[in-house]
């Protein structure tokens, strides 16, 4: 990558996160996208400073190409036009090259759904999950504290402690753009994190007589972020979907948090109550849920209902009389 595109790279980024607030994940999502695209323009002798409109368009269109889903292209003609805007504000630019250019829009996909039965075996998987009585109950207190609060999987790994200590019956959440909200812990949730802060307190205890720093996460790591990573519990959480029999493939940090809402909504709780615990700016967001519980429902209604039952039973008796 040239010297020039790196500054515009680097110096957008610096900006998004002290301006917007961007998580590091934002910005490692915004760098990759970036780099892709000054890639397909460096093939073509080009850079930031002279694409044209022409060709972001051409780069859209082999993304198509290249078989990405609609959301990825949403996703980096985001980053493009996000970077041409800084870019036309800091006078890099006399235009933006993509200020006109309409997204390819997302494919409306519903999130997939865990019963309350595959969380309640999930979560006794991370139970009986660990090397030891320590890790076990750092698993428990992991899957607890996600199914009872909602929360993203990044905020959860990178718990401080200090906001765990005393009991308590609320937690206070440090969300997207540093915006603080606080959720309910359940009771289980909180047997589990007491049980936790006590075996972590005796690690930290052992760790400090060797002269070693006391870590100031929930769930410290030696890694170099000093906690642990995402990567690492969403390989954990595969692993309690198959002690737990249930089916891997549905099961991952984010699903957890969608089982949350799901549940609660199917349980009569407030949609803007769940707004506010899943931290979601706009409620638009969260109504995702309810389409999601409909669909549920109606599910459960062809499966189970008698009517519906007996309308299967001859439609399939009728198809089996035209192949004869």
């Amino acid at each position: 990558m040239q010297s020039d595109t790196y500054h515009w790279i680097s110096t957008f980024l610096e900006a998004q996160a002290a301006e917007l607030g961007a998580s590091t994940n934002t910005q490692l999502a915004y760098g990759r996208d970036l780099k892709d695209f000054d890639s397909f323009l460096a093939g073509r002798h080009l850079d930031f400073a002279r694409a044209t409109r022409d060709d972001v368009e051409r780069y859209l269109v082999w993304c198509d190409a290249q078989g990405l889903a609609k959301s990825t292209r949403a996703r980096r003609l985001s980053a493009i036009k996000q970077i041409y805007r800084f870019a036309f504000e800091e006078s890099w630019r006399s235009d933006n090259p993509a200020i006109q250019i309409s997204g390819p829009g997302q494919d409306k996909r519903l999130p997939k759904i865990l019963s309350e039965h595959e969380v309640d075996r999930l979560l006794e998987a991370a139970r009986g999950s660990g090397r030891n009585l320590h890790e076990k109950l750092r698993n428990t207190c992991l899957m607890e504290l996600l199914y009872a609060t909602g929360m993203r999987v990044s905020e959860l790994v990178s718990l401080p402690v200090s906001a765990t200590r005393g009991d308590p019956r609320l937690l206070l959440i440090m969300g997207k753009g540093n915006k603080e909200r606080l959720v309910p812990l359940s009771p289980p949730a909180r047997v589990a994190l007491t049980d936790w802060l006590i075996a972590r307190d005796q690690i930290d205890a052992a760790a400090q007589a060797k002269k070693q720093p006391a870590s100031r996460f929930l769930f410290p790591s030696r890694g170099v972020a000093g906690y642990l990573t995402r990567h690492r519990f969403y390989l954990m959480i595969k692993e309690f979907a198959v002690a737990g029999g249930v089916d891997p493939s549905k099961v991952t940090p984010h699903t957890l948090r969608h089982a949350f809402a799901t549940h609660l909504l199917a349980n009569g709780a407030d949609l803007r109550a769940i707004q506010t615990m899943l931290g979601h700016a706009d409620v638009a967001t969260t109504e995702i849920y309810t389409h999601v519980l409909e669909a549920r429902l109606s599910e459960l209604v062809l499966e189970n209902h008698p009517l519906a039952k007996a309308a299967a039973r001859k439609s399939k008796g009728s198809t089996s009389s035209d192949g004869q």
